[in-house]
C-alpha cells in the first residue's frame, strides 16, 4: 500500500529539527530511515532545494526554501507528484504560521512541535487520494517536476566524506543540483549587515553619478584631469565588490575585503580636492563598516549532531 509515513521540518543551516511527526513506526526499516533523515539534515546546506533518496522499500523526499527544509518519508510506490505537493503544502503553511525571525533564532529542537497537528491532517488527506481536491496543483507540480526533476541522491553519495561538493555544474544543469563550485553558506544576515549593504550601494551610486559628471566636465573643458573619472569609477567598483563579498562566500574573502577597503581609501584620497571632509569621512566610514560586517559574517560551521 502506497502512503506517507512521516514528515519533519528542519532548519537548513544547522540541521535543527523544528517539528516532526510524533507517530514514528518502531520497525527496523523505519529506524534505518531515521538514520538517513539524520544524515540528510547535516548535509542540507550542501544539497539542492529538491531531492529524493531511495532506500529500498522507502523513499525520502524533501524541499528547501528560506532556510527551512521540509522532509517526508513514504513507501517506494507513493507517487512523486503527490509527495512534492504534500511538501509544498507543508512549506506554505509553515511560512504562513511562523515568521523567518522565529525560525532563525530557535535554539531548542522541536520548538514548533505544535505544527505536527497540521502535518497529521495533511498526511491523512494525502493518504486518502480520493479526498484530495488539488487537481490543479497536482497538474502544476507534475509539469514542474518534468521541467526540473528532483535530484536523486544515492546512498553512496550520502555516506561520502565530502558530501556533494564534487558535483560539477555540467552534472547539475537544469535539474536543480549543486552549482559549479562548492557553495559555502554564510551565517544569517543581521540588521547592521543590511545597513552596511545599503550604504555601500549608496556610496557606489554616488561615485557613479560623480563619475558621469566628471566625464561631462571633461568633454566641456579640455583641461580637466581624466584620472578623476577613473577614481570615481574605481570607487564604484570597490563599493559594489564589497556588496558582493558580503552576500557570497569566496576564497580569501577577508583579505579581499581589506584590499577593497584600501582601494576605497586611495580613491577618496585622490579625490580630496573634489570632496569636502564630511563626504570623505562618510565614504571611508561606510567602507570600514562594510569591511567589518564582511569579517563578522563568516561561513557556517559544522552542523550540530541533533537527534532527528
Amino acid at each position: 500500500m502506497s502512503m506517507i509515513l512521516s514528515a519533519s521540518v528542519v532548519r537548513v543551516r544547522d540541521g535543527l529539527p523544528l517539528s516532526a511527526s510524533t507517530d514514528y513506526d518502531q520497525s527496523t526499516g523505519m529506524q534505518e530511515c531515521r538514520k538517513y533523515f539524520k544524515m540528510l539534515s547535516k548535509k542540507l546546506s550542501q544539497l539542492p532545494d529538491r531531492c529524493t533518496l531511495k532506500t529500498g522499500q522507502y523513499n525520502i523526499n524533501f524541499i528547501s526554501s528560506l532556510g527551512v527544509s521540509y522532509m517526508m518519508l513514504c513507501t517506494e510506490n507513493y507517487p512523486s507528484v503527490l509527495a512534492f505537493c504534500f511538501l509544498d503544502e507543508l512549506q506554505k503553511e509553515f511560512i504562513t504560521t511562523y515568521n523567518m525571525m522565529k525560525t532563525n533564532t530557535a535554539v531548542r529542537p522541536y520548538c514548533f512541535i505544535e505544527f505536527d497537528n497540521f502535518i497529521q491532517r495533511t498526511k491523512q488527506r494525502y493518504n486518502n487520494t480520493r479526498s484530495l481536491s488539488t487537481k490543479m496543483n497536482l497538474a502544476d507540480m507534475q509539469t514542474e517536476i518534468k521541467l526540473r526533476p528532483p535530484y536523486q541522491i544515492s546512498l553512496s553519495e550520502l555516506g561520502s566524506a565530502n558530501g556533494f561538493a564534487h558535483l560539477s555544474a555540467a552534472e547539475y544543469k537544469g535539474t536543480g543540483k549543486i552549482s559549479a563550485a562548492p557553495h559555502q553558506r554564510l551565517e544569517p544576515v543581521t540588521l547592521p549587515g543590511i545597513v552596511s549593504f545599503v550604504l555601500s550601494l549608496l556610496c557606489g551610486a554616488l561615485n557613479l553619478i560623480r563619475g558621469f559628471h566628471a566625464i561631462e566636465s571633461l568633454l566641456q573643458n579640455e583641461g580637466e584631469d581624466f584620472s578623476y573619472v577613473i577614481a570615481f569609477f574605481l570607487g564604484t567598483a570597490a563599493c559594489l565588490y564589497q556588496c558582493y563579498l558580503f552576500v557570497y562566500y569566496t576564497g580569501w574573502r577577508n583579505a579581499k575585503s581589506f584590499l577593497t577597503f584600501g582601494l576605497i581609501c586611495l580613491c577618496n584620497m585622490y579625490l580630496y580636492e573634489l570632496r569636502n571632509l564630511w563626504q570623505l569621512f562618510f565614504h571611508v566610514t561606510v567602507g570600514a563598516f562594510s569591511t567589518l560586517q564582511i569579517r563578522l559574517r563568516q561561513p557556517q560551521g559544522k552542523s550540530p549532531d541533533y537527534n532527528v
